[in-house]
């Protein structure tokens, strides 16, 4: 079994929750994901299962797109509602003041990794120094936000729609968002809509993959592994070079330059590939050995 299954992530897993479930429903050890999500929220999960984990590496750089609630006024720990509340204020905030802000985020900002975030400083995750209550200063990100705006109002919470580059957390933008009102905010829910060109919209909950397992057609909800490489073309090879491929080795091909999805004469997808002079050489291989 091998291909990306998109997930629609359940509030309260975590993103290795979801793989360890995903690997006894399959009864797959090989299961990867890119692009963690926080346990609080829900939506799209990228998962590769097989020989399609030797794809993470190309998914993770895919940019990113969320629904997120801002709850302008409570200032946390975590930046989210999980946390401990820090300070709690008065909020007299209209949505012209609050979009105004938003225009100062976009583009090519750099953002400060939370205390309660995997990253690692001198060698020791952030979120376990902050649980056992300390705190240590963190290098800038620089990240990438397309496009953020108030697509509506739930309550007293903002709803923002936030497209952004990896790396970005929703929980750090609304905390600096509220900073910048003068009032504090945090992130009140998330749900994680696109990932590079996946949409939540082709996710499948962890009960229907279970179903579909329990059929003998789970394998019916996998996506090819070279769907990942829509943006390559396609360079069916002969035998020979499909040898060649199979041993590591380079090739001569009739094709211009670029980054191409390598198929052999039946249809097998071999490879990325990229041609380089005339040679074409292997990327990242995906065929079974």
């Amino acid at each position: 079994m091998n291909g990306i299954l998109l997930v629609d992530k359940p509030s309260g897993w975590t993103s290795s929750d979801v793989v360890i479930k995903l690997k006894g429903i399959l009864h797959q050890r090989r299961i990867g994901h890119s692009g963690t999500l926080d346990p609080m929220a829900t939506g799209l999960l990228v998962i590769f299962v097989g020989r399609a984990t030797r794809a993470v590496e190309f998914a993770e750089a895919h940019s990113k797109r969320y629904i997120a609630a801002l709850r302008l006024g409570d200032v946390t720990d975590t930046q989210d509602i999980t946390g401990n509340v820090i300070s709690h204020n008065d909020v007299d905030i209209t949505q012209e003041q609050l979009e105004t802000v938003l225009s100062k985020f976009k583009g090519d900002i750099v953002q400060i990794p939370p205390m309660y975030s995997a990253v690692k400083v001198n060698g020791q995750r952030l979120y376990k120094i902050a649980r056992s209550g300390g705190e240590v200063e963190r290098r800038g990100r620089e990240i990438n936000l397309s496009d953020i705006s108030v697509i509506g109002k739930d309550g007293e919470d903002y709803i923002l729609d936030v497209s952004c580059s990896k790396g970005t957390y929703i929980r750090t933008l609304c905390n600096d968002i509220g900073a910048s009102l003068g009032c504090g905010g945090c992130m009140n829910s998330l749900r994680r809509i696109r990932a590079g060109e996946f949409s939540v919209e082709n996710a499948h909950t962890l009960d229907e993959i279970k179903e579909k397992a329990a059929a003998g057609e789970a394998e019916s909800l996998l996506l090819p592994v070279d769907s990942l490489f829509s943006y390559a073309g396609k360079l069916r090879v002969g035998e020979d070079c499909e040898k060649r491929i199979r041993t590591g080795t380079d090739c001569k091909v009739k094709a211009e330059n670029g980054e191409y999805r390598v198929y052999s004469e039946s249809g097998e997808f071999l490879m990325l590939g990229r041609v380089e002079n005339g040679i074409l050489k292997t990327v990242k291989s995906f065929f079974e050995v």
